[in-house]
């Protein structure tokens, strides 16, 4: 298995250009809320907490699951904080996955065509094609490049940081 820094810094080399990468910010989050949303309509039955909390199993949250089991594979802080973001983002699904089908497709497929759009306006800025084309695990990488890049804004995890531009180079 690749580590972190090299699944980053994979990525990293698709996304040099900073608008490219603002339109990730934008656009990855709309993507992953919209496929929770799709997903969390199949739904597997729920339990009733004792203070009357619902608790949705659905294909959102086993996938999510799957996906974060792999981030905390690959680094524990970060994974963390992708749990806890993926989470929110069944939540959200899981709630707009509770309205009637207009609306429920509506907001998934909505969602993921303007995130989709985002992307790849951001590419056309970039002048290359997205990450996923060459290797899928880009799909899964590209919600973890995101946080990775506003911590990296934030200055967390400085020699994370270090690396990814040592092997992909500087943003321009």
């Amino acid at each position: 298995m690749k580590s972190l820094t090299d699944q980053l810094s994979s990525y990293a080399s698709y996304h040099r250009d900073t608008r490219n990468v603002l339109t990730h910010l934008v656009g990855i989050p709309m993507i992953v809320v919209a496929i929770a949303t799709l997903m969390a309509r199949l739904s597997f039955g729920s339990m009733t907490l004792s203070d009357g909390c619902v608790l949705d199993f659905n294909l959102a949250v086993l996938a999510s699951t799957l996906a974060c089991a792999y981030y905390l594979l690959l680094d524990l802080r970060y994974g963390v904080v992708m749990s806890a973001l993926f989470a929110l983002a069944c939540w959200v699904g899981t709630g707009l996955a509770q309205h009637d089908q207009g609306v429920w497709l509506a907001w998934g497929l909505g969602l993921f065509v303007v995130g989709w759009v985002f992307q790849f306006v951001g590419h056309w800025f970039e002048g290359r094609k997205p990450a996923f084309v060459d290797d899928l695990i880009g799909l899964i990488i590209g919600p973890l490049f995101v946080v990775a890049e506003v911590g990296f804004f934030l200055r967390m995890r400085p020699h994370v940081h270090a690396e990814v531009v040592s092997r992909s180079g500087p943003l321009r």
